[in-house]
This record gives structure tokens, C-alpha cells and sequence, in this order.
């Protein structure tokens, strides 16, 4: 009896991690996969080509405090650039993002990077299309201020508006490339902030944060 409860056990387990395997598959759209295989959150949803007109829409539910980190693979020079800007690739993004978190969003960062422990200088030429017209301004429907920074890292961080618990909230923008690599990162951390100083870098996978900056537990 007790063997046949622990086969049982096992093939129960199984079954489980074949079901969160599938549910984690990444996916694809014009050649470019966006995959939430590092975890904190769940991708949904792809569509698109990646150009004005058409832009890559990628839904996403985000549950927990850490950072949800988007792993986006196969750009590179073959890919080209969708948009018209002068960078060698570059595609044009729409994010949906439910919040599924118990606690309100009053600001989402964004920052990409090609390593995961290192922020992205100006040489590896990945960028929200520094030096460009084109995809400006950027759009959040929910939050209306965004800062860019472009050195010496890449970021986005939108703020003067709040996301509640079930609510949906868009980002529109655009990445571009002057040597593209794949995969490269786009690290997403939604926050409720009740007290802001000036901000260097996105949490915990970056070197030093603000001490000043207090977010709710």
C-alpha cells in the first residue's frame, strides 16, 4: 500500500511540473520569442510584427514584488529595424500588464540589459532608441509623467498614476539595437512607492539603490 501511495505521489508530481512546463512555454511572434522563464511572472499573450503600425503586444500578469524579468530572443541583424530609426534593428513594443500583486502600482520601471548582473552602457548599443524621434513620445495608459535615462544605463520609469489590484495598464515604446545579441533582458519592476528620492537603477539586481527610496512591505 505504501509503495502505491508513493508511485501515485510521483506521478501526481509529474504531471504538475508538466503542466507549469507548458504553461511557461515561451512564445513567438515574427520571429521573436518573449519568455517568462526566469519567473515573477507569467507571460500570456504575444502578437504582432513589431513595427508602428503593428507593434509586438505582449500580455503579461505580474504577482509578485520581485522583479519580472522578460527574456527576448532572436533579434539580431537579420530581424532589421521596423520602426525607421537610424539603429541597425529595432521593433516597436505594446505591453499589457494585469497587475495580480495585493498591493497598488504607482510606478513601473523598465530597464534593459544584455547580462542579467550588469547594467547596459552606451557600447553594446541596446536602447529604448536613444538619439531617435521615432516611437516618441512614450505612452503608458495609466501613468502619464515617464523619465528615460540612456546613460549610463538604459531606462524607463513611469509614474503619476495608479494600477490597483485586477487592473490593467499599457506601455508603449520601442528597443532598439545597434549590435543586436540574443537573448537580451527587459527587467520590469512594478512598486508602490510612499517615498521617492532621485533612483539609480532598477532593485536588486543592480549595484546600489537609494537609500531614501522606502517601498510599502
Amino acid at each position: 500500500m505504501r509503495l502505491r501511495f508513493r508511485l501515485l505521489h510521483i506521478l501526481i508530481a509529474g504531471l504538475v511540473l508538466d503542466c507549469s512546463a507548458a504553461a511557461a512555454a515561451p512564445l513567438s511572434s515574427a520571429g521573436i520569442t518573449f519568455s517568462d522563464e526566469l519567473g515573477g511572472f507569467t507571460v500570456t499573450s504575444v502578437s504582432g510584427s513589431g513595427t508602428l503600425n503593428d507593434p509586438f503586444v505582449v500580455a503579461e500578469d505580474i504577482a509578485g514584488p520581485q522583479e519580472a524579468i522578460l527574456v527576448i530572443k532572436g533579434f539580431s541583424p537579420a530581424f532589421g529595424n521596423r520602426v525607421g530609426s537610424h539603429h541597425l534593428t529595432g521593433f516597436a513594443i505594446e505591453k499589457v500588464v494585469t497587475n495580480r500583486s495585493g498591493d497598488d502600482w504607482n510606478l513601473f520601471e523598465m530597464e534593459l540589459r544584455e547580462v542579467l548582473d550588469q547594467q547596459s552602457p552606451y557600447g553594446d548599443g541596446l536602447s529604448f532608441g536613444q538619439a531617435s524621434v521615432v516611437g516618441r513620445p512614450f505612452i503608458s495608459s495609466v501613468f502619464p509623467q515617464v523619465d528615460e535615462i540612456d546613460e549610463p544605463y538604459d531606462s524607463l520609469s513611469f509614474h503619476g498614476g495608479i494600477v490597483r489590484p485586477g487592473e490593467t495598464v499599457t506601455f508603449k515604446f520601442i528597443v532598439t539595437d545597434t549590435s543586436p545579441v540574443s537573448p537580451f533582458m527587459l527587467l520590469q519592476q512594478p512598486s508602490k512607492i510612499v517615498a521617492d528620492l532621485p533612483r539609480h537603477g532598477i532593485a536588486t539586481l543592480t549595484a546600489a539603490r537609494p537609500p531614501a527610496l522606502v517601498r510599502s512591505p
